[in-house]
């Protein structure tokens, strides 16, 4: 991800119509600053039909087949509509999904009136895809009886198993009893469990109905909340999206979730909030941010109030869209907001004023960690992606904490190094080529061709190496982008071996962020938001493409993915694969046995009982998840679910293994954890991981087979 804005001034948007602007306006941009512009015709329109009619009711669960049938008359004439800036093919699908949803909203309050009857032999298709748009009210009900009660079986099973296990747990002494006392060291009964009181399978399926009804509830008032704006920023978005997977437009509030997903900052209290009913309820407190800190707020706590450190009344978010509560809780840093909070545990009522600040994720950033095996001491980095700030690349970012890891990580005798990209997504180009530097000497990392703009080649022109040690890169299907070009620079110059899946995600292409309210010369229509628009395709040194086809590991091992379609070729409308010349690089001549090394570990996975059961449990979930089918007869559907849970009991092993290895964190973070109960129990479950991860322990294996060439180790300088 490359962030920038351009500004097209050549041209006059004016119109009053914020919609219709927004359509001219990203269209503009489109056709003159996309990579690889689509032409707008026929079947482009078309394309853009089936996606938005699928975006909206996916499930074909509200839409007539008339419906469709009277929408058809567009199929072919949203280009034209796009060019005039005519927006009617919006209006009525989104006028006739508003009117669908509130018919719906009677028909599940009436199907759920009354219990089902699980003693039928029916069952359900949730291929909707091949399934049919229905043509009455009488087939809209049944479409939607079928959902509502596969969703209350599955509850109902669940609440019948609870009480069986329950049942069974209080009858281990005495089979009839259904209640258990426990003496205490005084002498004294004491009852300590609560008694079990049996329901009867219709007092069961009332339970699980209820449930049911609730979900829905909160689902159609979700729903509810949202406005004309939102559902438009879905029909623009199927709209870009015909261009490349990766062109999408953000709407004010997206644009900010999207800076904070780059930049892993915020400003606000630190708190993550959800709303359930007409409630805005705290889910978490952010570690080390100002909520944190007052110690004062606490997760279920619920948010009545919100008053601004200068005005005199509060306003109360009961009944008030999430989005439009948060915007009253954040802010800039420094103010200072007053929180009139129902607090989870005692129910009592009170006011809490807190200085907003800089609130950092902290599983957005670098985290590091030491082990030792054979007598030698490694370190591992994890990076979850590479970040930046989208204002001022300075400021912290995925390069500059790597590099601050990899100091700490040598000063405590590091002599070999696992850098973590799985589940990579990718993020800042720079911080690629900067990252990259910190291993190789000077060279190039990446090729970029722009538009019509030719080719550049991304160097680093340090000639000093931060390490210059062994090194394993650790991918999978989902490490994408910007992990995908470190890794195949890694690659090419034979700095580090890849161990992962067969391929990576296969995103070959970089997106600039473009503000579209530099755009236009007037602030009149609010804040526009932004596009992120594909400007051009990048290239490994060796000059193939990683578009499609991904980086390929050195030594493959197979995952949960690895029979999941979830990389670039699986998109829609994903940019072909291609390749230019190579660059002019030098392979990295500090190993003794690299091949050996990758041939050593290749013969340890052959061998490894864990992958093979790895292997076993991904082809098994893909074989489940190809499954449309399903009983909505209790006795078949339990049969089934029993069958499925019996055999899945045969991968327990994978998460019960143990590589009998211990993972401590460094100097600096054992000082943090000691005043930080939320960071030492996330470092604790993630080193509790890190010891069953097979993946981790062969890198450590392939660590510590590599040989370094001492001579050229003798002659690195270290950047500091």
């Amino acid at each position: 991800m490359a962030a920038a804005s351009c500004s097209f001034t050549t041209k006059k948007f004016e119109d009053p119509d914020k919609d219709k602007l927004l359509m001219e306006l990203i269209t503009y941009v489109l056709e003159r600053g996309h990579y690889d512009a689509k032409n707008i015709d026929d079947t482009f329109s078309k394309a853009v039909y089936k996606d938005y009619l699928s975006d909206i009711d996916p499930l074909k669960r509200f839409f007539y087949k008339k419906d469709i049938e009277e929408f058809a008359a567009f199929e072919d004439k949203i280009d034209d509509q796009i060019r005039s800036k005519d927006i009617s093919f919006f209006d009525i699908t989104h006028e006739r999904l508003i009117s669908r949803m509130k018919e719906v909203r009677g028909i599940y309050k009436e199907i759920l009136d009354e219990p089902f009857d699980f003693s039928e032999n029916e069952d359900i298709n949730t291929d909707y895809e091949d399934v049919e748009y229905i043509t009455s009210r009488e087939e809209l009900k049944e479409r939607w009886r079928k959902q509502l009660k596969f969703t209350t079986l599955g509850a109902y099973t669940d609440l019948k198993e609870d009480q069986e296990r329950a049942l069974a747990n209080k009858s281990k002494d005495a089979k009839d009893a259904t209640t258990a006392a426990f003496t205490s060291e005084d002498g004294t009964e004491d009852s300590g469990s609560a008694e079990v009181v049996e329901k009867s399978d219709s007092e069961l399926e009332k339970e699980a109905r209820e449930s049911t009804l609730t979900a829905m509830d909160e689902y159609f008032d979700f729903s509810e909340e949202l406005e004309r704006k939102d559902y438009f920023t879905v029909y623009l978005n199927s709209i870009v999206e015909e261009f490349d997977p990766h062109t999408f437009y953000f709407a004010p509030q997206d644009k900010d979730r999207f800076d904070i997903a780059m930049s892993g900052k915020l400003e606000g209290i630190g708190a993550r909030l959800q709303k359930k009913s007409d409630n805005i309820t705290i889910m978490e407190v952010i570690s080390g941010g100002p909520a944190w800190m007052t110690d004062k707020l606490s997760e279920g706590d619920v948010i009545l109030k919100v008053k601004q450190e200068k005005e005199k009344d509060p306003v109360s978010i009961i009944g008030m869209r999430l989005d439009d509560a948060v915007n009253l809780i954040k802010g800039p840093k420094g103010t200072k907001v007053t929180l009139t909070v129902k607090k989870k545990l005692m129910g009592n009522i009170e006011d809490i004023t807190i200085t907003r600040d800089v609130v950092e994720l902290e599983e957005t950033y670098a985290k590091s960690a030491v082990v030792e095996k054979n007598g030698k001491t490694f370190g591992l980095i994890n990076l979850p992606k590479f970040y930046f700030n989208m204002e001022d690349y300075d400021e912290r970012n995925a390069a500059s904490d790597v590099k601050q890891e990899i100091i700490r990580l040598k000063k405590q005798g590091m002599e070999g190094l696992v850098l973590d990209l799985r589940n990579n997504g990718g993020g800042s180009l720079k911080t690629v080529v900067d990252i990259a530097g910190l291993f190789i000497e000077k060279g190039p990392v990446v090729q970029v061709k722009s538009k019509g703009e030719g080719q550049e080649i991304l160097e680093d022109t340090d000639p000093s190496i931060l390490w210059d040690g062994p090194m394993v890169i650790l991918v999978n299907e989902l490490s994408a982008s910007a992990s995908e070009i470190l890794a195949a620079a890694m690659q090419d110059y034979k700095r580090a071996i890849i161990i992962g899946s067969k391929q990576t995600y296969g995103k070959g292409t970089v997106q600039n962020v473009i503000d579209l309210n530099q755009t236009v010369r007037s602030s009149e229509y609010g804040d526009l938001g932004a596009l992120k628009l594909t400007t051009q395709k990048f290239y490994r040194v060796n000059g193939g493409s990683t578009q499609l086809e991904g980086v390929k590991s050195d030594v493959v091992v197979p995952d949960r993915y690895s029979y999941i379609d979830v990389g670039e070729k699986d998109n829609e409308n994903p940019l072909p694969w291609d390749q230019i010349a190579p660059a002019k690089y030098k392979v990295w001549n500090g190993y003794i046995d690299y091949d050996q090394a990758i041939t050593n570990s290749k013969a340890r996975m052959e061998k490894s009982a864990q992958l093979g059961l790895i292997a076993q449990n991904a082809k098994w979930v893909k074989e489940q998840s190809d499954k449309d089918i399903y009983p909505l007869n209790y006795d078949s559907y339990k049969t089934r679910r029993d069958m499925i849970e019996d055999e899945a009991k045969k991968f327990d092993a994978i998460s019960n293994y143990s590589s009998n290895l211990d993972y401590t964190s460094l100097p600096y973070e054992l000082d943090l954890v000691k005043s930080d109960t939320i960071l030492k129990e996330k470092r604790e479950r993630w080193h509790k991981n890190l010891s069953s991860d097979a993946y981790i322990e062969e890198a450590l294996n392939v660590l510590d087979d590599i040989k370094v060439n001492n001579i050229k180790k003798n002659k690195v300088a270290i950047k500091n």
